[in-house]
């Protein structure tokens, strides 16, 4: 399956307010941030096609675009409040927006700054919704489900991503890899507690780097690298990623079994199913083989041959808003009782074919226990066939890392 439902409605315009028809904009920034809003585009495609039609930037110009619309995102109802106007994707009114962009930035940095924005800053800090920026009902929602953990957590999940490489161990080890980043003019320092991660420590776009074409890393978040640990395929195994979207998952699983084995990819995308082969390819990982996914019955052959199952489902994606910030304005109460169905089609899907003493893990990338533990729970009780191996939680706050949920179970029947 894709992840996650990943362009779901966009909110209504009480929550969401904008210019039904507004003329055709000129700024770059206006045209990406209506492709974003106003076209449901993913604010990474949307910034990328910008960036290709800008060719003649230089590379800290593109830096300073893509860092500049993902902090507008990032805090489009607090920006758009300090203006004290709803959403506009008027050139102009886009233009004031980066004035009030700057100037609360400044603010923030500098409390001794004398700045028009103090005022409405202090009203700002009595309500969370409009402080951090996110629609009422999400706030409500996720309040409900995380007491108060919820500040900490949303205020850590407005902040900018750190940028995470795994090292691809087909083709080096971590350590051969910060040497070679660092010949590159790329400092890094080693996660500890993952094995197979590297922090960034510069703003550098590390695809232009000889070692990215190389195939010695991806890049991915370190709770997400943690997934494919968590699972423990061994060399030699039969493997299916259930949810393969890119493959950023299915590229580890390779890596951790060795080349040895068979892996199985599904998705219904043949576009995303192609650019994993791309990316495999880069990577040296043999051992994969793509499936366009039509219909359930294309996988009941499979039926209790499978060692290890990923579902690494559609969902929220709210563990995400550090590095998809737009995800918070396009999710909707209807769009997430939709995936919660999901995530349950998908476990009655395919844990029949986990084979005995075989096991799965159900991960998501969300801060939600509707769909992390309570789901879980929900399915246990239903299938005494398997049983809860170990569950793990990673917190933006607490962890550095995505919001990420996952759960160890085995079939023992």
């Amino acid at each position: 399956m894709t992840k996650p439902d990943s362009h779901p409605p966009m909110p209504q315009p009480s929550q969401h307010p904008n210019t039904p028809h507004p003329p055709a904009p000129t700024s770059p920034i206006t045209i990406t941030l209506s492709d974003i809003f106003l076209h449901n585009t993913p604010a990474s495609k949307a910034i990328t096609t910008t960036l290709q039609t800008h060719s003649e930037w230089i590379e800290t110009d593109r830096a300073t675009f893509s860092t500049t619309i993902y902090d507008l995102v990032r805090h489009w109802r607090l920006l758009w409040f300090l203006q004290d106007q709803p959403p506009s994707f008027h050139d102009h009114d886009i233009t004031r927006l980066l004035t009030t962009y700057h100037l609360y930035k400044k603010t923030i940095t500098d409390p001794t700054l004398p700045s028009p924005l103090r005022p409405r800053l202090t009203e700002v800090d009595r309500t969370r919704a409009i402080r951090e920026s996110i629609p009422d009902w999400l706030d409500v929602a996720c309040l409900a489900e995380l007491g108060p953990r919820w500040d900490s957590i949303l205020h850590a999940l407005n902040t900018p991503a750190l940028q995470i490489l795994r090292a691809n161990t087909l083709k080096t080890t971590r350590a051969h890899l910060i040497t070679t980043l660092n010949a590159e003019g790329v400092p890094t320092t080693p996660i500890t507690w993952a094995p197979d991660a590297l922090r960034v420590t510069t703003n550098t776009n590390v695809f232009h780097l000889q070692s990215f074409h190389q195939g010695f890393f991806e890049t991915q978040d370190t709770a997400s690298q943690m997934v494919s640990h968590f699972l423990d395929p061994k060399p030699g195994m039969r493997v299916l990623d259930a949810c393969a979207g890119e493959g950023g998952k299915t590229l580890h699983l390779a890596a951790l079994m060795k080349n040895t084995g068979r892996i199985i990819a599904l998705d219904p995308s043949p576009a995303h199913l192609h650019e994993l082969r791309r990316r495999a390819t880069r990577a040296g990982a043999d051992t994969i083989e793509t499936r366009v996914l039509s219909s359930a019955k294309a996988t009941k052959r499979l039926t209790g041959t499978i060692d290890r199952l990923l579902i690494d489902a559609p969902c929220s994606g709210l563990g995400t808003l550090q590095r998809n910030p737009d995800i918070k304005w396009k999710l909707t109460p209807e769009s997430l009782d939709r995936l919660r169905t999901l995530q349950r089609q998908l476990l009655e899907t395919y844990t029949p074919l986990v084979k005995p003493t075989g096991r799965f893990v159900y991960a998501v990338c969300s801060i939600l226990p509707s769909e992390g533990e309570q789901l879980t729970a929900d399915f246990l009780s239903e299938h005494p066939a398997f049983q809860c191996i170990r569950e793990q939680r990673y917190w933006p706050d607490a962890d550095g890392t995505d919001g990420f949920y996952m759960a160890l179970l085995q079939r023992t029947e």
